[in-house]
């Protein structure tokens, strides 16, 4: 695992196979490093984490999954 802060209270963590977005202490968005698909999390949390998103995914398409989907992720971290 690494893990790389982008800037305040958005982080890059390096799992395997996956490098997930957490805004402030939440994991909000990923990518499959192996197919290169991107996924966001469908739960508005508030502007400012979906502008960390948005930063992050630089105009990609994303599919929307459930938080719980990136919670299970990153679980045992």
């Amino acid at each position: 695992m690494k893990i790389e802060k982008i800037n305040t209270n958005v982080t890059k963590v390096y799992l395997k196979g996956w490098t997930v977005l957490f805004s402030y202490n939440t994991p909000v968005a990923a990518v499959e490093v192996s197919t290169w698909k991107f996924y966001r999390t469908s739960e508005f949390h508030s502007v400012t984490t979906s502008k960390h998103i948005n930063q992050w995914l630089e105009s990609r398409i994303a599919e929307e999954k459930p938080q719980s989907f990136f919670d299970q992720l990153v679980e045992g971290i």
